[in-house]
């Protein structure tokens, strides 16, 4: 890792292979951060438009160009699979578990089987989470000697990856290039947190009961999500026409989506798209799928109301997420509200506009959707 002299070793992951199944894929654009390094106004006011159709379009882009090299992801990938393999079930699901409905907070494990799917099946998907700053929670003694690389990994992601995207993304806006970096302080109070996934196979009653879905249907409640790109096949997302589109695998690049509170601050311009994560195909069922992330979430204190003196809002208009009268929350608020009742809360069967099966769930005054 650049600027980290003697690191510690750790055992290799090797992922599995890239699935051969032919599957339909969503036709996502790609961005190359590579070509703002010039600092030419006409390069970034092209990428901003790139940027601006993207999220309006899709909800999801690829990033290529993106500051680390092949070798510099493979060993993140590498730290990610320690909290995983080299850490006790007693660890995992006590000293270090997280709180969520009690502080709606992630910050610690996600135990396998916390969440409800469907038909009385949990999820077997455990993750861990770590804020940006590393020091606000004890991690197991395995990752210790890792922490100086996770901070570069969050200082990177935040200041080379997430700051560059929330600049276009302002200019699509029309409004001044720091508007969204200055509500993303790397040192301010926030749950903008590195996240290590790990998917693990399921039983064929499981597969069964739950018609393949590992995570149903859902929004990120954040800003922006940055994913490293894995080969393990599972991430679809929902297209404007309804239909479910696979996101393929692209060696070294990052996937990044807009999440509810970037829907919110833009008036509905930037959409949260519905993802979800199904059972792979069959040449990737035997593998456990490991995923890297960086949850990006605006400072604790942010009001996530519509950024009004936006010229394009005053000409496309607002979609409103928060009824008259309705207090519109904080980051904090929000964040809390979604933590605390994923997976746990009792969900209502309803039909959504287009005649689709949906389960509802109002949080904050706000109708949150889940798609099976």
């Amino acid at each position: 890792m650049p600027g980290l002299l003697n690191v510690p070793s750790t055992p290799h992951y090797v992922p599995a292979p890239p699935t051969k199944a032919e599957l339909d894929y969503a036709d996502l654009p790609i961005i190359d951060l590579g070509l703002l390094a010039d600092g030419s106004p006409e390069a970034f006011d092209s990428i901003a438009k790139q940027a601006r159709d993207a999220m309006t379009e899709h909800g999801f882009f690829y990033v290529i160009n993106h500051g680390y090299a092949k070798e510099q992801t493979e060993r993140i990938f590498d730290i990610a699979d320690i909290p995983f393999s080299q850490v006790s079930d007693e660890d995992k699901t006590n000293t270090y578990v997280g709180r969520m409905k009690q502080t709606g907070s992630y910050q610690g494990y996600k135990p396998r089987q916390y969440w409800h799917i469907e038909g009385g099946v949990r999820d077997q998907l455990e993750h861990y989470n770590i804020n940006r700053d590393v020091t606000k929670k004890p991690h197991p003694e395995a990752l210790r000697p890792f922490l100086p690389e996770i901070t570069q990994f969050a200082k990177h992601n935040h200041e080379r990856v997430l700051h560059p995207i929330l600049r276009l993304l302002a200019a699509g806006m029309e409004l001044p290039q720091e508007t969204f970096v200055n509500m993303h302080g790397f040192d301010s109070v926030g749950e903008t947190y590195v996240r290590f996934m790990k998917y693990y196979p399921r039983t064929e009653d499981e597969e069964m009961k739950t018609k393949n879905v590992w995570l149903k249907g859902h929004t990120d409640f954040g800003t922006i999500t940055i994913l490293y790109s894995q080969p393990v096949a599972a991430l679809q997302i929902l297209t404007k026409d309804g239909t479910w589109k696979w996101v393929r695998h692209v060696e070294n690049a990052l996937v990044i989506n807009a999440g509810d509170a970037l829907e919110f601050l833009s008036g509905g311009f930037y959409r949260a798209t519905i993802h979800r994560v199904v059972q792979p195909p069959p040449d990737q069922r035997a593998y456990t799928r490991l995923g890297a992330f960086y949850f990006c979430m605006t400072d604790d204190n942010v009001v996530l109301a519509p950024l009004l003196e936006s010229p394009v809002l005053q000409k496309v208009g607002v979609t409103k997420k928060f009824d008259d009268g309705t207090k519109v929350p904080t980051m904090e608020e929000w964040r809390k509200g979604r933590t605390a009742a994923y997976g746990q809360t009792e969900l209502k069967p309803s039909v959504n506009e287009k005649g689709v099966k949906v389960e509802e769930e109002f949080i904050n005054g706000v109708l949150v959707r889940h798609y099976n």
